[in-house]
C-alpha cells in the first residue's frame, strides 16, 4: 500500500509512558502533531523539558483541562485524528473528549486508550484487572454509539516495560530471576516504539476504520523462560530462578494497595492464563503484520540488544 497523505494528529496523554512514544511516532512519520496537556506548573521541570523537546520537534502544544469543553472543541476543530494514551485512572476522562469530538464534528478517526489485551475477547480476569477491562469496554461502546470513525488497538504487552520488569537489566548484582507461574505461558512482547509506529499507521489507514487491529508480532511471541534464557546467553551469566505460584499471585491481586492488586491481576492474566494468545484471529480482525508487511518491527532479540547497551531506569517489582 502506498504512502497515505499526512494527517493532523492530536495526542492526549502525550507526557505519559506510552504517550511519549506516540508523539514521537507521529512526528517521525511526518504528520503535523499536536499535544493537549494539563497546564504545566513552573516547578514541574521534567514536563517543561519535555515540552521544550516537543517544540523542537515541531509539535503544536495546547495547555488546558479536559473539563474545558469549549477549549477542547476549538482544539479538535484544528485536527483530523485523535489518539488517546491516558493512564488507567483517567480512562473515563475519554468521555469528555468524546463529547467534544461529537460537537466539533470533523474528527476522521479516534483511537481510544487501550493498547493491551483485546478487551472484548479476554476471558474473565481477577477483579482488580477486570475493572480496567470493563471500563475499556464501556468506552468502546460509547465510541461505537458516537458515530465517530474509530480504530481499536490490541497491542498486547509493552516489551521494554516487561523486559525491564522481568530481567532487571539495570541490576548488575542480580542474584535471582522471579518467574510467575511455570514460566512456560506464551505472551506477546512488543517494543513501545513499534506500538506507536503501528498505531500511527492504523490511525491514518482507511482499511482499519471501525475495526480492531491486533499486534501479535510473530517474532515477539515468547515465554518467560525463553526470555530469560536468551538474556543469559547474551550476558554470559546464569541466574538463580525463583518461582511464584498461581496461588501466591492470586493472593497478591487481593492486596489493599490498588497498584499491587492490579499488577498481580495483570500478571495472572499474562503469565498464568495466557490471555494474549487465548483466542484465534478471525476474518474481521486486522493483523498489524499483514496490514503493514514492510514495517520492520523490533524483535525480542533486538530489544534485548538495546538493553545490553543502554539499560533503563529501574522498575521495582511490586512482588518483592
Amino acid at each position: 500500500m502506498g504512502d497515505i497523505k499526512k494527517s493532523k494528529i492530536l495526542v492526549f496523554g502525550g507526557s505519559g509512558y506510552l504517550g511519549k512514544f506516540m508523539v514521537k511516532g507521529s512526528t517521525s512519520a511526518g504528520h503535523p502533531t499536536y499535544f493537549y496537556v494539563r497546564p504545566v506548573k513552573p516547578q514541574d521541570h521534567m514536563k517543561l523539558n519535555l515540552l521544550k523537546e516537543y517544540l523542537t520537534m515541531g509539535v503544536t502544544i495546547f495547555q488546558g483541562e479536559l473539563d474545558e469543553h469549549d477549549k477542547l472543541v476549538e482544539v479538535l476543530r484544528q485536527v483530523d485524528i485523535v489518539i488517546a494514551t491516558l493512564g488507567v485512572p483517567t480512562y473515563m476522562e475519554q468521555l469528555k473528549i468524546l463529547k467534544a469530538m461529537k460537537e466539533a464534528g470533523n474528527i476522521k478517526r479516534f483511537i481510544p486508550s487501550e493498547f493491551g489485551s483485546e478487551a472484548d475477547r479476554i476471558s474473565p480476569v481477577l477483579p482488580a484487572f477486570q475493572e480496567c477491562i470493563d471500563i475499556k469496554k464501556l468506552i468502546r461502546r460509547e465510541v461505537e454509539k458516537s458515530g465517530i470513525p474509530y480504530t481499536f488497538v490490541a497491542a498486547n504487552s509493552f516489551g521494554a516495560y516487561f523486559v525491564n520488569f522481568l530481567l532487571r537489566p539495570y541490576d548488575k548484582k542480580l542474584h535471582k530471576f522471579i518467574i510467575y507461574g511455570t514460566g512456560e505461558t506464551k505472551f506477546v512482547c512488543n517494543f513501545e516504539k513499534d506500538v506507536a509506529g503501528y498505531t500511527v499507521k492504523a490511525a491514518t489507514d482507511p482499511r482499519t476504520e471501525n475495526g480492531i487491529v491486533i499486534y501479535r508480532l510473530p517474532k515477539n511471541i515468547i515465554t518467560q523462560l525463553d526470555l530469560i534464557s536468551r538474556w543469559e546467553k547474551k550476558t554470559g551469566h546464569t541466574v538463580e530462578k525463583t518461582y511464584i505460584s498461581e496461588e501466591e499471585i492470586i493472593k497478591l491481586s487481593r492486596s489493599s494497595r490498588l497498584q499491587n492488586a492490579v499488577a498481580g491481576a495483570i500478571v495472572h492474566s499474562m503469565f498464568i492464563k495466557g490471555d494474549e494468545m487465548n483466542y484465534e484471529l478471525t476474518a474481521d480482525d486486522l493483523d498489524a503484520v499483514k496490514l503493514y508487511p514492510d514495517y520492520k518491527y523490533t524483535t525480542v532479540d533486538e530489544l534485548l540488544d538495546i538493553f545490553m547497551v543502554d539499560p533503563p531506569k529501574p522498575v521495582v517489582s511490586t512482588f518483592e
